[in-house]
Order: C-alpha cells, then structure tokens, then sequence
C-alpha cells in the first residue's frame, strides 16, 4: 500500500521496480486533494456566479468559445497561444529535462508537469521513461486484430482498432465490476493513463510497420527515452530524427479541453468509460480533416501544388497564385486559421527554429516558410477569417518529409502518441476531482423561436 496523508492508495507494484511511478502517484492525489478542496470550496462560495453568456449564433456555429468544461492540464490563450501549467512551448524548451544531446525536451517531462503542475527533475523523467518501458508489453491478440484489417486501411483506422483491441488490459474496467468505491475510480484510471501511454507508440510503429515496411518488425530499444524509442520502432535512427521526434510529441500533447480529441476522451470517459475506451473515441475525433487530419492534408497540398507548378520551390508569387484558385474552387487552405488563436501559432514558430537550424536549405521546408509569408495576406483580404496565421499543422509535416518520411496518411497517428500525453493526464485529474457525467442541455430551433419571440413582446431584446 501507498499512503498520501490519512488514506491509503492501492498502488500497482511491478516486480519492485515502481520505485519512482509510486512517488508520482503520491504526489498526484496529494495534489488532488488540494485541489478537490480547493473546488469544493469554490462551488459553495460562487456556485451560481454566472460564467457565460450564450449567443444563438454559438448555439448554431459549434459551441465557439463557449467556456463550459474545466481541463486541468492546459489552457490557450488567443495571442501566447498554449500554456501547460502556466508554461508557454518556448519556455517548455528551455526548462522541461532534456536528452543526453540536450536539445530538445522529454516528452516524459511533459506528462509529469501536466499530472503534478511542477516542473520535473531529471530523476523524475528518468524514472517515468523506465516506467514507460517496464508497461510497454503487447498482447498478441492486438496484433492479431489490426492483421484482420486489409492494408489499405488508413493508418488511423488501423491505430484505433489496435486500441480498442488493447481494451482488454483495462485495471479499471476490473475494478469496476468487481465493485471498486467510486472514491478510488482514480486509481486504477491513473495506472490505464501510464499504461496506455506506454504502449500507444507500440501499436503505432507496428501499424506504420505493417502498412508501408512490409512487416518490418519493432526493433524496441528499452534503454531509450519514450520518444527515441518510438523513432527507433519506426526505423529510423538518426540523432536530428530522434530529436525532431521528441519536440514533435511534446507540442502535440495538448491545446486546453475544448478540442474534438480532448473533449471527446473527457466526455466518453465522464461516463465511466475506461481510459483505452476514451482515447479511442478521441482518435476517431482526431482523424477527421477539421482537427488532426489536417496536418496531412497540408502536405497532401503542397505536393500538389508542387506537381501543377512543376517546381519543388514555388516563387512566393506563385504561391499566392495558387492559394487564390484553392479558395476559388471552394476548398480551404489546410494548416491556416484556429478557432482561437489569433496570431502564428507557438507550435508553427518551434517548427520553424528546429527547421532552420536543421535543414535550413531543404525545398519542401522552405516552400512552408515562403507559404507562411504568401498566404495569411491572401486569406486577409477575403475579409472572412479572423486568423489568417499557420497553425501547427502548417509545418509538422515539412520537417518528417526532410527525414524521408513521406508517408502523410501516418501523420495523424503521430498526433495521437502525444496527444495521448494529455488527455490521460486531465482523465486523472478528472477522475480524481470526482466530475460528474457531461450532459449539457440541448434545444430546437422552434424553441429558440418561441424565446426569442416572448423575449421581443417584453423589450427584453
């Protein structure tokens, strides 16, 4: 047993090897703790303090902006763009723990700050990538599952099926039918959250490997951090990879609550559903154009533009060209525009400081970089967008073509690994503070009438 004040906690024990995930866990309900009291207090103060005010046009457009969840881990902010735990992406750079290269952050150290809100040590990620390796084991039938798919299976398809193939090895699921108290759901979501984060790069190099590898098989490498190890699964080895691989998986990790992927694993998982339930159901969110898809869809355009211009380094005039016959045919310029950013996405500017300090002379990166200065003036002056800047996946895939990964249908699955790191991080914390099934209420468009007619006849609008 592990204790953090008064109350014991069921912690998993791996061979005597837990040493330092056990620390983890204690700090992590320490802080829950804190902070359910925090918000219990908050509720009986300011319960009813009104938040929000509800426009019918929010109502109709996607709920944009409405504030209405509480996501622990990360919160954007329109013009620094996403800070995880206070901590914008520059200053992640500078203090998360970094590799032996000592260029880019761990994406462990990440995890670490999204569950505890400290910033770790060395030790600590040390003891998180051992963790890591310790639960990275795959049951045959996952594979087995994703073998039953054809090849021609798009790669995100082949990852969720692996997912929810991996269901299987959910503790809470156990401790749920075998009648766990609902005080220590967050226990065994919190060893699901470590686990499955342990194995996700396993089913997603397996999938890369099986589709465009020929079967090559996971060459793990143990000793490495979780983000090299992920590289090395893929086939590639390179020192510049290994670290393009661990800035890539840490700004993808998170950005706030109100998102398809992270909003979808909070809500599936606010009906108890366990965290490999979850996660799937976010991928499937993730894979759609709008969200997640759309960093291969930007390379997807590029090569095209490529191929009709019959250059790999189009002028920046003929970019502008371009861009202006995409909007012309009714299509979108994939990898420009957020719904709340209002500026270059941080995530694009990290992009381009590792691209300029590693393949600064490479056309497809350079043709992102002249893009970035043809199109936001473009989509400007068609007066209909209110953010005409790039946002991360304007250029993540730029920078895997440089290394020879071409393969774009994979580039969503790249974006699920990380994002796995946060939303299993704000599924503890949900758990933890205890919240309650989502379920806003909906309305029709009749009764909108009705308010607003009865609103009319009081001059009340």
């Amino acid at each position: 047993m592990c204790f953090s004040g008064t109350k014991s906690i069921k912690c998993e024990d791996f061979d005597g090897k837990n040493d330092k995930m056990i620390e983890i866990k204690k700090k992590f309900y320490a802080k829950a703790e804190q902070a359910a009291a925090e918000i219990k207090d908050l509720l009986k103060t300011n319960g009813q303090t009104p938040v929000e005010t509800v426009t019918v046009s929010q109502l109709y457009q996607g709920m944009r902006g409405i504030t209405s969840i509480v996501s622990e881990v990360s919160l954007l902010d329109p013009l620094e763009g996403i800070k995880f735990r206070g901590f914008t992406i520059p200053e992640l750079r500078e203090n998360l723990p970094k590799a032996q290269d000592g260029s880019e952050p761990l994406p462990e150290g990440l995890f670490y700050l999204m569950l505890i809100g400290e910033l770790p040590s060395e030790a600590d990620v040390k003891g998180i990538s051992e963790q890591l390796a310790l639960r990275s084991d795959i049951p045959e039938h996952v594979f087995k599952t994703i073998d039953a798919l054809p090849l021609s299976a798009h790669p995100m398809t082949q990852f969720v099926t692996g997912i929810m193939a991996l269901q299987t090895e959910s503790k809470f699921a156990k401790a749920y039918a075998e009648g766990i108290n609902k005080k220590e759901y967050w226990d065994p979501i919190f060893e699901d959250a470590v686990d499955l984060i342990a194995r996700v790069p396993y089913i997603a190099a397996y999938v890369y490997n099986r589709k465009y590898r020929n079967g090559a098989p996971l060459n793990s490498d143990k000793s490495l951090d979780w983000a090299a190890n992920f590289a090395k699964m893929l086939g590639y080895d390179a020192p510049d990879f290994l670290k393009l691989m661990r800035l890539y998986l840490t700004i993808h990790a998170d950005h706030e609550g109100g998102n398809v992927s992270a909003h979808t694993v909070h809500l599936v998982g606010s009906a108890l559903s366990d965290p490999y339930l979850s996660f799937a159901a976010g991928m499937n969110g993730l894979a759609g154009p709008l969200h997640g898809l759309a960093n291969q869809e930007v390379v997807k355009w590029i090569f095209e533009m490529q191929e009709k211009l019959g250059t790999d380094l189009p002028t920046k005039e003929q970019i502008v060209q371009y861009t202006k016959d995409t909007l012309a045919a009714g299509k979108v310029v994939p990898g420009y525009g957020h719904g709340v950013l209002r500026r270059t996405d941080p995530r694009f500017l990290a992009q381009m400081e590792f691209g300029k300090e590693y393949m600064p002379d490479d056309h497809m990166v350079q043709t992102v970089w002249n893009i970035f200065e043809a199109v936001p003036d473009v989509l400007g002056a068609t007066g209909k967008i209110k953010n005409p800047w790039p946002n991360v996946d304007a250029h993540s895939g730029a920078l895997l073509v440089h290394f020879g990964m071409k393969e774009y249908e994979f580039y969503t699955v790249l974006f699920g690994v990380s994002r796995a790191l946060g939303v299993m991080a704000n599924m503890c914390w949900s758990r933890a503070l205890g919240f309650p099934l989502e379920r806003p209420k909906s309305t029709t468009t009749n009764a909108i009438k009705d308010w607003l007619a009865a609103g009319a006849e009081q001059g009340a609008i």
